[in-house]
């Protein structure tokens, strides 16, 4: 006898009994279907998967309760069923799900010859079809991360290509004659245009030379100990040098800068005849600084009414005294005036009491900041905002400043495994006024679970089967809040 033909005569000898037992063991939640491909009875073992909603999917086809992207799945696995085909695959299917993301099943169909669903009077058809489902909701958390850090990672790419694009382009115009130096080697590696023009006639007569070769002799040990000083305490007095050609006596400046493991040296060269105009320019600012005050009010103006974020100011009851361009377009208001004279929570604030907790905060404080909460339109659109706000002396009647910052579109991640969970109702009490109450309960409800989970831990004695018969929970289940909370490695859920 074959090992296949033992399996087969095994798995022919179970009672309906054990046949049961061995489809709950086998998947989350199985389906038991007529061979039209309605479901009469299922089976729900995985305990984060709704029961209600699944309840709900008796008497209906099973083509119906899938996302409409889903149906031909869910049509081929019933061909593949009824055709008791040797090559049928595993399929995703979604479910949707009111107020939620579409629930995500791997689905595989057999059919089962000589058996009937009971329960639903149906007559004709030889068997019924068994749809046997696997919950990938934590698969699907992890790719959903995945493709965020992807996403971050391309971000952080190009904003280091922006930047680079930014120091090429101001290495090359500049006016001034700038070097880099190899810190080991005091080799020269880059050059600017200008420094091409004051030492050498070509960029290839400066690259890779050594910086004492583009002054004379005498001047070698002046810059020697320059560079030593530039690399040990960061900066040193300029010295003079003059130019290889003895055309042009300049002032050598040096700073140190770190890449990865290496020390590189940024060399600036002064001519003497600029040095000078420099220093008087520079007494000259002095002269000019009764003037500032004046230029840095208009500038300050010029920056609340072009910010990108909406800025306000209101008085200490929160009633708006001035609001820039951009508030007055996140209120859907056309003018400043039509806000101006009216409280602030008419847009700010979810519910009628956050910004009146925020205001509190603010007196006690001077200052909060990462204040999420959301702004009305006038006309119903609801956004996302992040306030950062403080208080204006003097402190008998402040000037309250509220910068909101629209967070729509910032990519989150995943709180779970990152965010730090309030330990005790001091931490707790710290985030009322900073954290909408909502937001506060699902923290609540995280860290109970969390101390639930540890207790149950250790009264097993890191036991983790014992810990989820204790807790009611599927070990499966068990496994996927420890990862969330970061509890256990990955190790030891596959040893488990």
């Amino acid at each position: 006898m074959t090992a296949g033909t033992a399996r087969r005569t095994l798995l022919g000898e179970l009672d309906a009994k054990s046949a049961s037992r061995l489809v709950e063991a086998s998947s989350d939640i199985a389906l038991v279907l007529d061979d039209e491909g309605t479901i009469v009875d299922l089976v729900v073992q995985d305990p984060d998967l709704s029961t209600e909603m699944a309840q709900e999917w008796l008497g209906r086809p099973w083509v119906q309760t899938v996302t409409v992207e889903s149906r031909q799945k869910v049509e081929a696995l019933l061909r593949d069923a009824l055709a008791a085909a040797s090559d049928a695959r595993w399929r995703q299917v979604n479910h949707p799900v009111k107020d939620g993301d579409d629930l995500p099943l791997l689905y595989s169909a057999v059919r089962l010859d000589g058996a009937r669903p009971a329960g639903r009077g149906r007559s004709g058809g030889k068997g019924c079809i068994v749809a046997f489902g696997r919950n990938l909701r934590a698969t699907v958390a992890l790719q959903k991360r995945l493709i965020e850090a992807q996403q971050a990672m391309e971000r952080d790419y190009w904003r280091f290509r922006e930047a680079e694009t930014r120091y090429r382009h101001l290495f090359q115009t500049s006016g001034e004659a700038v070097l880099i130096v190899d810190g080991l080697t005091q080799k020269v590696l880059e050059a600017n245009p200008a420094a091409v023009a004051l030492c050498g006639d070509s960029r290839g007569r400066l690259v890779d030379a050594p910086l004492a070769s583009l002054f004379e002799a005498r001047f070698a040990e002046p810059l020697q100990a320059l560079l030593a000083a530039a690399r040990s305490i960061g900066s040193r007095e300029p010295v003079r040098a003059l130019c290889a050609d003895r055309s042009t006596e300049v002032m050598v400046s040096a700073s140190v800068f770190r890449q990865e493991e290496s020390a590189f040296v940024l060399v600036r060269l002064t001519p003497l005849a600029q040095a000078l105009p420099a220093r008087r320019a520079k007494a000259a600012a002095g002269s000019r600084a009764a003037a500032v005050p004046a230029s840095l009010e208009s500038a300050l103006r010029a920056y609340v009414q072009n910010s990108t974020d909406a800025l306000v100011f209101t008085d200490a009851q929160g009633r708006v005294l001035s609001a820039n361009r951009a508030f007055v377009a996140l209120a859907q208001v056309s003018a400043e005036d039509q806000v101006r004279g009216q409280m602030l929570d008419r847009w700010v604030g979810r519910t009628g009491v956050e910004l009146g907790v925020l205001i509190t905060n603010l007196r006690q404080r001077g200052s909060v900041g990462l204040f999420v909460t959301g702004v009305r339109g006038e006309y119903g659109a609801s956004t996302e905002v992040e306030i950062a706000a403080s208080a204006l002396p003097p402190a008998d009647d402040p000037v309250l400043a509220f910068a909101i910052r629209n967070i729509e579109r910032r990519l989150r991640t995943p709180a779970a495994g990152n965010a730090p969970i309030a330990r005790s109702a001091d931490d707790l009490a710290e985030l009322v006024g900073n954290v909408p109450l909502k937001e506060i309960v699902s923290e609540t409800t995280d860290l109970i679970e969390q101390l639930c989970i540890e207790t149950a831990l250790e009264m097993t004695g890191d036991n983790r089967a014992s810990a989820a018969l204790l807790l009611g929970l599927s070990r499966q289940s068990l496994y996927v809040k420890l990862r969330r909370f970061g509890l256990a490695d990955q190790a030891a859920d596959e040893e488990a």
